[in-house]
């Protein structure tokens, strides 16, 4: 799971960006350069750490999440939309973190002279908007003149393109982002090789200052959320080390760094969940989407386990830590055999029988 973190210039994208993945990057703008830099997370879940203590392993691994901090965007595209470097870089991405600017500082004056999140936010979406509208729109010259040619494929299937087509753009015009509309898995294979901006999910996170109050933002989008996160505070107590961040924490009252549930947002915001493989030598949590079959999950652990998959045994977490171990779920019933078409749960314990 890749999350671009995007935002208009001087927004703290790369504070943010270090306090997400303890990093260090400089913070200097980059002048309108296009850089990318990387960072794997772990996401934080209690079920791991429960699960570790009761089987003691080798190895204890959590899900990942990949974090790209992401600079060239500018908030305001040229007519022909976004540079093809960038735009390569930016569908690459499985969804977004967008930061939002809302905290004040002197010494760094906002590009357009005050801080406005709200104007931000419109500045930014109207930019992947107008991207996604400029290839709808070449999208749509190239099917007409397919069907003008003809010869080609099944003319049935180009109007069915076309029809298709012509409903993104209407949702463009009217500025609404393609992640809003309903659309059919069939549909969804045709648009799986466009890598629409507007379709990918989109976490809209605040950068406050320190005691900052987060302003009342409506985002009424599907697979979008608003999350808030005071960036320079996080990232300074990151690079302490775990004794001074501590000490820091209990002194100011903090409770638990915000970026561990920014993280975990993160992952739920792409519809993903996380199942578990359990034993002596490793306790794991897996990625595997919600609404994924028993095989689809064996694969996400290796392909040979999803290519002879015979049965999974199954238990649920909550069965699993309230009975204490697999031995008393198996005499209560507990645990279970289940089929290619068993649709995981998020929690599952899951053990492939496989056969090659």
């Amino acid at each position: 799971m890749r999350l671009g973190i995007i935002g208009l210039p001087q927004s703290g994208k790369t504070t943010v960006f270090n306090a997400l993945t303890r990093g260090n990057q400089p913070t200097t703008m980059s002048g309108g350069r296009i850089e990318v830099h990387t960072g794997v997370v772990d996401v934080p879940d209690p079920r791991v750490d429960r699960l570790s203590e009761m089987f003691h392993p080798e190895r204890t691994i959590y899900a990942k999440v990949t974090y790209a901090d992401i600079a060239g965007l500018e908030g305001a595209s040229s007519k022909s939309g976004i540079s093809g470097t960038l735009l390569n870089q930016l569908s690459q991405m499985d969804g977004f973190v967008h930061v939002v600017r809302c905290f004040e500082n002197a010494s760094v004056p906002h590009p357009a002279g005050s801080v406005d999140p709200r104007r931000d936010i419109a500045a930014m979406d109207a930019e992947l908007l107008l991207n996604d509208l400029i290839a709808v729109e070449r999208k749509m010259e190239r099917l007409v003149e397919e069907r003008k040619k003809g010869g080609g494929r099944d003319k049935v299937v180009i109007e069915r393109d076309i029809a298709l087509f012509e409903r993104l753009h209407q949702a463009l015009s009217a500025e609404k982002p393609l992640r809003d509309i309903d659309i059919s898995p069939e549909e969804e294979k045709a648009l799986s090789g466009f890598g629409f901006l507007t379709r990918k999910p989109v976490l809209v996170l605040l950068n406050l200052s320190e005691g900052q109050s987060p302003p009342r933002i409506d985002y009424p989008h599907v697979h979008s959320a608003v999350v808030d996160l005071q960036g320079k505070l996080e990232m300074d107590l990151v690079q302490l080390s775990p004794d001074e961040a501590q000490v820091f924490m209990e002194e100011y009252g903090i409770q638990e760094l915000g970026l561990q549930w920014v993280i975990g947002r993160s992952y739920e915001l792409l519809g993903q969940q996380s199942f578990f493989t359990v034993g002596e030598d490793e306790v794991r949590a897996w990625t595997v989407r919600v609404g994924a079959p028993a095989v689809e999950a064996a694969g996400a652990i290796h392909t040979d386990l999803q290519k002879g998959f015979i049965r999974a045994e199954v238990v649920s977490y909550k069965d699993l830590t309230g009975l204490g171990g697999m031995a008393e779920c198996r005499a209560k019933g507990k645990l279970h055999l289940e089929g290619k078409e068993y649709i995981v749960q998020d929690g599952d314990i899951v053990h492939v029988r496989f056969n090659i």
